[in-house]
């Protein structure tokens, strides 16, 4: 243990962290003490354990299509370098334990993998139901004990606890089973555990960018066989930085409103005959608006026709992103924002209507950006985060205004990162 905490502090494992954090030297010091003090507190945690190993898996940010994936859509997505770091080791005992910076101690016997409803929302569920799945699928799995610490700040749209359940799955995918697991295969395990132990009907964007990584488009016509691609664009060299505001709100209390949005959309397509909307064109639910309207409500439409038009969004900015159009890439990221806010109503609650940190921060940024930058809600809205893109001459001015209204951490500026849920060799 000491050795590895040795090597990491000497600097051997810079060329591995600088792939996931970039090459800025104060960052890379930033992560070299990270990974020494997990190290460290791993060895007082779990004292005289052997083989451990470091883990590291990141956050995401959504950039095309808002609640889309559910309904068998299209999304355009990236992995971060924000992340959970994790030091694990194999243990004899039959049990998951992870202890953590952000949430309650994680205690799972590998052996009873059915659902325990006191743990629902909580981290061990997460663990267990990854568990589960593995063995459902006929992986193997084992004990381990892990000390992770995270820089996905909880609340923020940035997928903590998808970055969790994969981080769950990646361990004992490197530990149990050779690495042969391959990274959408864990992104399914990962969601299963959320859908049915921690009681989240998510698609699966979140988890399959985590394990994936990069700038990913994914098309999930087929929930069993979403379509992967990568795409190759260095928004570092657009002159443009990508800008998380977090407006403090907390999506504790919000579930019912993400099973409602869910619930809504696929109402529609049930009405029509079918499971999700991407089974039926906009056109068919225009055509059948009159019979819709006394089937379904009326925000149940507005959001269906939200999901046709931000499906095709994605297309539409893939396609700008290869051909090097920035300047439309950018429109469509405000078109989608404004289909957000005024079809897919997930700007706010409405169970929460004096409560609308999104929209001011969304009208903040258009006040600072309109011409010059893009701005949208990010990830499942209600609460929490949205995304600007911002470029380099009124970075400081955005940062500092958005700053001031939700305070001093409320910005993180984020890089794409190109690997997805990976084991750091030192």
């Amino acid at each position: 243990m000491s050795e590895l905490a040795d090597s990491v502090r000497s600097g051997q494992a810079d060329s591995a962290l600088a792939e996931l954090y970039g090459s800025d030297v104060a960052m890379l010091g930033f992560q070299r003490r990270r990974y020494t003090d997990l190290l460290e507190g791993f060895a007082q945690k779990f004292p005289g354990t052997e083989g451990a190993e470091l883990f590291s898996v990141p956050g995401r940010t959504e950039v095309g299509g808002n609640h889309t994936d559910h309904n068998a859509g299209r999304i355009l997505a990236g992995a971060v370098d924000l992340d959970i770091a994790a030091v694990a080791a194999r243990n004899p005992d039959g049990l998951i334990r992870v202890r953590t910076d952000q949430y309650p101690d994680v205690d799972v016997r590998i052996d009873e993998p059915g659902v325990v409803e006191s743990e629902q929302f909580t981290p061990a569920s997460l663990a267990r139901g990854v568990c589960a799945r593995m063995q459902q699928l006929g992986y193997k799995v084992g004990g381990f004990d892990a000390c992770t610490q995270s820089t996905v700040p909880e609340g923020s749209g940035l997928s903590s606890s998808a970055a969790f359940e994969v981080l769950v799955a990646a361990i004992l995918n490197y530990q149990y089973n050779d690495a042969a697991i391959d990274p959408v295969t864990i992104a399914q395990i990962a969601q299963f555990s959320e859908n049915e132990y921690f009681g989240k009907p998510c698609g699966l964007m979140d988890q399959t960018t985590c394990s994936v990584g990069g700038l990913v488009t994914i098309d999930f016509e087929d929930f069993a066989k979403p379509i992967v691609e990568k795409v190759d664009y260095d928004f570092a060299a657009s002159g443009y930085s990508v800008v998380i505001v977090n407006t403090g709100g907390s999506h504790a209390d919000l579930h019912h409103d993400y099973i409602a949005l869910e619930h809504e959309m696929k109402s529609v397509a049930r009405a029509l005959g079918g499971d999700v909307l991407r089974r039926f064109s906009r056109g068919a639910v225009m055509a059948n608006l009159p019979s819709l309207r006394t089937q379904v409500s009326d925000r149940a439409i507005l959001r269906a026709f939200h999901f046709y038009d931000d499906d095709q969004r994605v297309v539409d900015q893939v396609a700008a992103l290869r051909e090097g159009d920035f300047d439309r890439f950018l429109e469509l990221i405000i078109e989608s924002g404004i289909s957000s806010w005024m079809l897919c109503q997930n700007c706010y609650s409405c169970s929460v209507v004096h409560e609308q940190g999104i929209s001011i921060a969304l009208a903040v940024s258009e006040d600072i950006l309109k011409g010059r930058g893009a701005w949208r809600v990010h990830g499942g809205g209600f609460a929490g985060t949205i995304q600007a893109f911002v470029p380099a001459a009124l970075l400081s001015t955005y940062i500092e205004r958005q700053q001031a209204i939700f305070g001093a951490d409320a910005c993180h500026q984020l890089m794409i990162r190109p690997v997805g849920a990976t084991q750091l060799i030192v």
